[in-house]
């Protein structure tokens, strides 16, 4: 990973602001920026240089993660460190944190250790994060990874084909998911595997229970894998025993609103536009009602990261963003269905990364 050019990228991004500094708290962009991957950090950012913070649980791990920036190791909160060392800084007039990132007793904390007269007007709130954006579009690199990532959720549901039985409860189907994840060399889930069968299938995030398996009716398994720091998304819905025309009709109705969603992915498209061309199919179907949520989100070092692929959403996509496809009907009482891909930006339209069956399968 080029984190000195994704640094250097970030440079530009303060000074275009107009601030002298930046300081970065996120876990996640602290990763994406310099590649430490500890629980505790600050970076701080500025023109001509780049400082990260940590304690002295992560001394041998900094120096071995990160090499795109001078390492600090402090007794203190890095943060407060990180602050301090920007208002320090030549000509600091004004740095600036995410607000989403910062709770307010963070920023007294920050304030109270400036000097008394650069407490007020020093510390500014990004009215977006400068961090986020970046993050967006992916790098070869991180493109690599998200795909390897994809394919071994594949991998998992195909394996779970053969493990799924009428009487078997959704936990154990989520255990042998996250198991065989473990085994083929997962980190982590991307999120609590969500497991709903027969009528709970109706949950949007139906999280496995002790229900058991019925046997006649849907079953939604959501699941994601965390490889090298990157998470992948997808979901399928299989039938177990024989669908009637209801359940039939319904599942063609949401994989042919999946399929246009997939279809309409094109750099310059705006998000709303994906999520109208999912939606539209849905609607002339008479299932508007039963999706009640977005179409999709961005996936990268985070299960959630911008784009929002939603109505109103005015983003245009762009070649290297990684977005999830994912509209579902649910009835209660009767049934859900959700069918998901993640879908890679290209500079001619959009590249499956998820390529497992869609058509309806009956176990």
């Amino acid at each position: 990973m080029d984190h000195l050019r994704r640094i250097g990228a970030l440079r530009r991004k303060v000074t275009r602001a107009g601030l002298s500094g930046l300081v970065v708290t996120h876990l996640p962009d602290l990763r994406y920026l310099s590649g430490f991957t500890g629980s505790s950090a600050a970076l701080a950012v500025t023109s001509r240089a780049a400082r990260l913070f940590t304690d002295g649980r992560y001394t041998a791990q900094a120096a071995e993660e990160v090499n795109a920036a001078k390492v600090d190791i402090v007794s203190g909160p890095p943060a407060v460190s990180a602050v301090q060392w920007l208002a320090a800084q030549p000509g600091a007039a004004m740095a600036g944190f995410d607000p989403a990132w910062t709770t307010v007793a963070d920023l007294a904390r920050w304030k109270d250790a400036l000097p008394s007269s650069l407490r007020r007007s020093f510390l500014a709130a990004l009215p977006a994060s400068l961090v986020e954006q970046l993050r967006q579009v992916k790098d070869e690199d991180e493109l690599a990874i998200m795909a390897e990532a994809a394919l071994l959720g594949c991998k998992l549901f195909e394996h779970m084909l053969g493990f799924i039985r009428p009487g078997l409860m959704e936990i154990e189907v989520a255990a042998e998911l996250e198991y065989q994840a473990r085994l083929l060399g997962a980190e982590a889930m991307s999120f609590e595997t969500i497991v709903a069968s027969g009528v709970r299938s109706a949950l949007p995030h139906g999280r496995a229970t002790s229900t058991r398996l019925p046997r006649k009716g849907f079953l939604t398994l959501d699941f994601g894998v965390i490889l090298k720091g990157y998470c992948s998304d997808m979901t399928r819905t299989v039938h177990l025993g024989k669908p009637g025309n209801a359940e039939r009709n319904a599942y063609n109705s949401v994989l042919e609103a999946q399929q246009a969603g997939v279809a309409a992915v094109s750099p310059g498209v705006t998000c709303a536009e994906v999520d109208e061309a999912a939606r539209s199919i849905l609607r002339k179907d008479g299932l508007a009602e039963a999706f009640s949520h977005s179409t999709g989100h961005g996936v990268g070092l985070e299960i959630h990261e911008q784009p929002r692929v939603a109505a109103g959403q005015i983003t245009r996509l762009s070649p290297g963003m990684v977005i999830t496809i994912e509209p579902g009907i649910y009835l209660p009482g009767k049934f859900g269905i959700r069918i998901e891909d993640m879908v890679a930006v290209t500079a001619t339209g959009g590249q499956v990364l998820t390529p497992a069956p869609k058509a309806l399968i009956e176990l």
